[in-house]
């Protein structure tokens, strides 16, 4: 417990040591004091240093007794000061810090059985599970996870109509449509702030559009792909959110599900892994889910047998586990 209690204790100060670029610093600059760590950084020493040590005593950084220095080995920097790392970990510390602001909120629904909405969390959240599943995308979109489905990467390439329904803050579309220029995509999502930040990001892209809409009523059809990344399980009606998609798809078009990866049973699931996801699952995902309509709350560790089971009474015949990696599984369904 004493691990345990160090490890919270000093999440906060991952947030700082990101936000004030200190550990791109040491990144970049090589080992360093603290006083020139702040320096670099425009920060106060006395904070600074007391900071590298946290850092320190948590194997975070590095220190060298006889250089007095703090320095980063190259997997420390790909966790911590690299944001395009696909292992960068710092977004998982932002989504942390809206659990403990919205701890009051959980709470009462833990004693009330009411749901938490997903924009009624602190703003936060939304960044932090961007920029904590964006790198993992970056990372395996494009490169394994789209190549893995039957026909879709040349129907891309030729030029397709693309739906990316839970889409937050467009991190997926993005890379999707950067990509694949002669298809078409609109990233929705029910969420305004989200698709807001996301029409920013996009930077007015002609292939792109970004809108406000529910998975269960979207507008549109005749879509050759629809993509929905970590957010069906979030959904309070998912066979019904399934079903609508099912309907705007082509014939032959294809429904990429991305959820957490997770086992069939809670042993399979008793794991680093397993832990992380059945935390924020409690604090995020069940509330939100709780807070919609019928109210499902299947979980982010409901597993490929319960997301096939919705998928099949969604009315989707054909399902198959297309790929996964240490976060992830990747479900192909089809009509």
């Amino acid at each position: 417990m004493v691990v345990e209690l160090g490890a919270a204790a000093n999440a906060a100060l991952v947030l700082i040591g990101d936000k004030l670029g200190l550990y791109r610093a040491l990144a970049e600059h090589g080992p360093m004091n603290a006083e020139e760590l702040a320096e670099k950084t425009s920060t106060h020493e006395r904070y600074i240093r007391e900071w590298l040590s946290a850092q320190a005593a948590s194997g975070y950084i590095d220190y060298d007794e006889t250089a007095d220095k703090f320095s980063v080995t190259p997997e420390q920097a790909a966790v911590f000061a690299d944001p395009e790392s696909p292992v960068n970990m710092a977004g998982g510390f932002y989504s942390l810090a809206a659990v403990f602001a919205d701890e009051p909120k959980l709470t009462r629904a833990f004693q009330s059985g009411d749901g938490v909405g997903w924009g009624d969390h602190s703003e936060c959240l939304f960044c932090g599970t961007e920029r904590f599943f964006r790198p993992g995308y970056k990372a395996h979109l494009v490169d394994e996870w789209l190549p893995a489905l039957k026909d879709v990467t040349a129907k891309l390439t030729d030029g397709a109509r693309v739906a990316d329904v839970g889409c937050g803050h467009g991190a997926s579309t993005i890379i999707m449509a950067d990509t694949y220029r002669n298809s078409d995509f609109v990233g929705i999502d029910f969420h305004e702030a989200s698709i807001n930040h996301a029409k920013k990001a996009a930077n007015g892209q002609g292939n792109l559009r970004f809108e406000v809409a529910r998975a269960q009523d979207y507008a549109g059809a005749n879509f050759d792909l629809v993509t929905v990344f970590d957010a069906l399980h979030d959904m309070g009606d998912p066979v019904g959110a399934a079903a609508h998609i099912l309907k705007t798809l082509n014939p032959d078009g294809t429904l990429m599900l991305v959820e957490p990866l997770a086992g069939d049973s809670l042993k399979d699931n008793l794991n680093p892994v397993g832990r992380i996801y059945y935390a924020f699952s409690t604090s995020i995902c069940v509330p939100a889910s709780l807070n919609q309509e019928v109210g499902a709350a299947l979980g982010a560790q409901a597993g490929e047998k319960r997301l096939t089971e919705v998928l099949h009474e969604a009315g989707f015949t054909r399902v198959r586990r297309a790929a996964d990696t240490p976060f992830n599984m990747i479900i192909e369904a089809r009509p």
